[in-house]
């Protein structure tokens, strides 16, 4: 394996690509939801949140090939055996055509029926639903054969070109949410736009592949042993990515039973703004991800200890940097960038931020079972933990009717879920439990505490925009000073003032 220095300096850079990409998505997306929003309404909107919901009830099968795919590739590169590095790929490649196969025959019968069953659509719009829904099942079909190749690229460490394709689709995206007013039902033209973009970026990733990685042209390949393999290990994957997928869509349809589509409307910008703020963590956990299975293929044991914990600490920094001043900032923000800010949309977004700040430290410890192949005890007790969200905001909402419970309930899951997960994977490959404690957990406790109070005073004391501008400050400068001073060790504080020297040297 590569000498560490030379993966610190690759991590470094496919992170900067990384971010690259996030900043200037995070701004187009933002932009374009806003468009959007305008173009749909609030119930077209809440409508295509919806149905784009039960489709996405299906593609938890894919979620959990692209993570085996990655974690083979990235096994096989790291013992430096190419020729093993092919044959998954082809093995991959020929198991997620199948799995598209599957998922039309699903979506077009079990979606189908339950869109049409269950699904409270408003009246005179039961036949753009099913458009959206239709266009909708052609899209993700796309991305489920799109992702090995996805896998290859990201196990390879090429983000440069993961990195331009993602801009070069959230702008097509702007330029859709345009063309939609030229369309008389603008929310299935929406949909029809949509697939035809997530075409323009399978042929990218395809032909690129193509020139880049030419030992992975695809060749069919019948091992019973290696189909097996990866079949096995996405099959106890599949466990994490229901219940995952349970805890995100299901709610959204428990919402959607309750309170109705403006509901939904509310729950799908909570998402926005939580998943433009969690680009920061899942970027950064991108470019470490490969390293860390790769360095315990190798058998660098230290190393890869060390990868878990920096990551898990460095993911909570990046993430509570941006989220604070949003949170605190919640209200002023979503008006500024909607105009209109549907009810509930400021209490589910504080509360998916929440969330993510507890996922965000939990992320490399996953990507760590993945490391090792046993995954199967590991995901049927996550499992067991997240699908109780369903049931437990059930009756939370059948007592008290109060929409901001069913994401209270999943963040209270959510620790309980985490601690699970600490004391199993200390009994997997004996994990330093006391070291994640003292060195991560602590300190984004401590950090989290000092950044909150200061902002949140003058956000509630200067009600204007000078107020909202020395809250923003006032947040991200908390967070960075205390993250400077409690949160780094003196070797990391040592190469943080070199590379801030060398930045006022440039300019």
């Amino acid at each position: 394996m590569a000498d560490i220095s030379v993966n610190n300096k690759r991590i470094a850079k496919n992170t900067l690509m990384l971010y690259i990409r996030m900043f200037v998505m995070m701004g187009v997306n933002l932009y374009t939801s806003r468009i959007i929003l305008q173009a749909l309404g609030v119930d077209d909107f809440g409508l295509y949140n919806i149905v784009g919901g039960v489709v996405a009830l299906f593609t938890f099968i894919n979620s959990a090939m692209v993570s085996s795919t990655q974690r083979f590739l990235n096994y096989e590169l790291g013992r430096n055996n190419l020729e093993e590095a092919q044959k998954v790929f082809s093995t991959s490649l020929n198991i997620h055509i199948a799995i598209a196969f599957l998922f039309i025959l699903l979506a077009e019968t079990v979606g189908l029926w339950f869109l049409n069953s269950y699904i409270n659509i408003p009246g005179g719009r039961e036949l753009a639903a099913n458009w959206v829904y239709q266009f909708s099942v052609i899209t993700a079909a796309i991305g489920i054969v799109q992702a090995s190749y996805n896998a290859l690229i990201i196990a390879h460490e090429r983000m440069s070109f993961y990195a331009y394709v993602s801009i070069l689709e959230v702008i097509l995206k702007l330029i859709v949410a345009y063309l939609v007013y030229l369309f008389a039902d603008r929310l299935i033209s929406y949909s029809i736009l949509l697939s035809v973009t997530a075409l323009v970026v399978f042929i990218g990733y395809y032909f690129f592949c193509r020139k880049c990685f030419s030992i992975y042209r695809y060749c069919f390949e019948y091992n019973r042993s290696r189909y097996c393999t990866i079949a096995g290990f996405s099959g106890w994957s599949l466990f994490g990515a229901i219940a995952n997928m349970g805890a995100n869509q299901g709610l959204n349809i428990l919402l959607n039973v309750f309170f109705g589509v403006a509901i939904n409307a509310a729950m799908g910008f909570a998402n926005q703004v939580n998943a433009a703020i969690y680009h920061f963590v899942s970027n950064f956990q991108t470019a470490f991800n490969p390293q860390i299975v790769k360095s315990y293929a190798a058998g660098e044991r230290e190393y890869f200890t060390n990868l878990i914990l920096g990551t898990s600490k460095y993911s909570f920094f990046l993430l509570f940097l941006l989220a604070l001043p949003v949170f605190v900032c919640c209200p002023e923000i979503l008006r500024i960038w909607l105009g209109q800010v549907p009810d509930y949309t400021i209490q589910f977004c504080r509360w998916m931020i929440v969330f993510s700040l507890i996922d965000a430290l939990q992320g490399p410890l996953w990507v760590s079972v993945q490391a090792t192949g046993r995954i199967r005890n590991y995901q049927l007790l996550m499992s067991f933990f997240i699908l109780l969200n369903l049931p437990i905001a059930y009756i939370a909402l059948k007592f008290f009717e109060l929409p901001e419970l069913v994401l209270i309930v999943r963040v209270f899951l959510n620790v309980i879920t985490s601690i699970v997960r600490i004391v199993y994977i200390r009994r997997l490959y004996a994990f330093p439990v006391s070291r994640y404690m003292k060195e991560v957990l602590l300190i984004a406790t401590i950090v989290a505490l000092l950044s909150f109070p200061i902002p949140y005073i003058v956000y509630h004391s200067i009600p204007t925009w000078y107020g909202l501008l020395s809250s923003i400050f006032l947040a991200l400068a908390c967070t960075i000073i205390i993250i400077y001073i409690v949160g780094l060790k003196p070797r990391e504080k040592e190469y943080f003032n070199k590379v801030i020297h060398k930045i006022i040297q440039m300019v």
